[in-house]
């Protein structure tokens, strides 16, 4: 039976999101928990009890499986999350394997999230939780998002909803599916990142503090399975009487934007160094940024006016400190970040001088292609790792030199 809502009841939009809904909030909580009750995710692994029933109100659940989903979540999707989620928990399945855990393995069950940075966040968490543990300071696990904040790449939203999926504790979050409900809720005048102290004193002041975990799911559900990003389905949303966007008739423009700027684009040269036992030589990035710990080809940024291959000499040069032949090209890789887009234009090259030094990475290594398996790489290098492997001399048939041998004999 369809819900009855009170329009007279019901936010109005325009201005600041508005704080004070007290006489709003009751019959929104009502409203979005009967909808929640029959149609919300409730299947979600780490929401449920270890014999996968939901939890009581009020009953804790294990804060490891959830914080791990939460640090996945940020930047991707729950349906891209799942498998991996359930890949780590095999490897890692509780904070003193995590913990113990290397970093080479930690990206490796990560390969193919990206954000690469949230993994060693997670990993460094996990060893500073263990620690604490270890100290004999009690339960490792903060109950409050100030503990939960002190950890590597933990902002108070995913602290919010860590505390309140573990603990049933009556913490506001503000995620993406939650912004977009309540910019929609409000028709929000203006990009809501202008002003998201206010959208917060509206997320605190609708939160049913009596069911907190299942107020902040059902939330997230609404804006993850109706409130969508580009064709909301308002006539099955349990908020749309109350929905100022929907009154005016327009819901899919809130929340408003700012202007985007045009995302740089960069062409890169990568050289595949092959040495003549068929081996290809890779290095590690610095422990930093998005990608910091993976591994890669060598190569770099194209400058103006310079050619690809010359692009891959300096930088095989400048990089490694080796002279190589570059050779024919092995395949053109275009990739897309939030921030920037790249092309990536690959050629075999051929070793022919210098030691290989890890002179802006953290170590270098000669790989077989069989065994490139075993290192983690960003997203777009499994193509380049792919057209590697479908070369006609992949099987090392043609004769090689080992790098050890004196080239000015042969």
């Amino acid at each position: 039976m369809p819900l009855r809502h009170d329009r007279g009841r019901c936010p109005e939009g325009g201005g600041d999101p508005p704080a004070p809904l007290d006489d709003q909030a009751p019959a929104l909580r009502r409203f979005l928990l009967d909808w929640w009750q029959i149609h919300g995710r409730h299947g979600i692994p780490w929401k449920l009890k270890p014999a996968g029933l939901p939890p009581a109100d009020g009953e804790p659940l294990d804060p490891y499986g959830i914080w791990v989903a939460e640090v996945m979540l940020q930047q991707t999707r729950l349906a891209v999350v799942l498998p991996y989620w359930h890949r780590w928990m095999a490897a890692f399945p509780d904070l003193p394997a995590l913990a113990s855990a290397g970093e080479h393995e930690v990206l490796l069950r990560w390969q193919g999230l990206g954000y690469y940075a949230r993994a060693r966040r997670l990993h460094h968490g996990a060893r500073l939780l263990w620690a604490r543990a270890k100290a004999g300071v009690g339960d490792p696990w903060p109950r409050d998002l100030e503990g939960w904040q002190l950890l590597p790449g933990i902002g108070r939203s995913t602290a919010a909803s860590i505390v309140s999926s573990a603990f049933d504790q009556p913490a506001a979050l503000l995620d993406g599916n939650a912004l977009r409900v309540l910019a929609r809720l409000t028709a929000h005048p203006v990009p809501p990142q202008r002003t998201l102290a206010g959208f917060w004193r509206l997320s605190e002041a609708l939160l049913d503090r009596r069911r907190p975990r299942a107020f902040n799911q059902a939330l997230m559900d609404l804006g993850a399975t109706l409130c969508t990003p580009r064709s909301p389905a308002c006539g099955s949303c349990p908020w749309s009487r109350c929905c100022a966007a929907y009154a005016a008739g327009h819901p899919a423009r809130y929340p408003l934007k700012d202007q985007s700027r045009p995302i740089p684009f960069q062409v890169i040269g990568v050289g595949v160094v092959l040495d003549d036992s068929g081996r290809v030589l890779i290095d590690q990035r610095l422990p930093e940024g998005l990608l910091g710990g993976l591994w890669e080809f060598p190569g770099g940024k194209q400058e103006p006016g310079e050619s690809i291959e010359n692009t891959i000499r300096r930088e095989l040069r400048e990089e490694l400190a080796i002279e190589a032949e570059v050779g024919e090209e092995l395949v053109v890789v275009e990739h897309a970040y939030s921030h920037k887009r790249l092309r990536f234009v690959v050629h075999l090259c051929r070793w022919l001088s210098g030691e290989p030094q890890p002179l802006a990475s953290q170590q270098v290594r000669w790989v077989m292609p069989a065994d490139l398996d075993a290192y983690p790489f960003p997203a777009a290098n499994a193509r380049i790792i792919e057209a590697l492997r479908r070369r006609p001399d992949a099987d090392g048939s043609i004769p090689h030199r080992h790098p050890g041998e004196n080239r000015a004999a042969a």
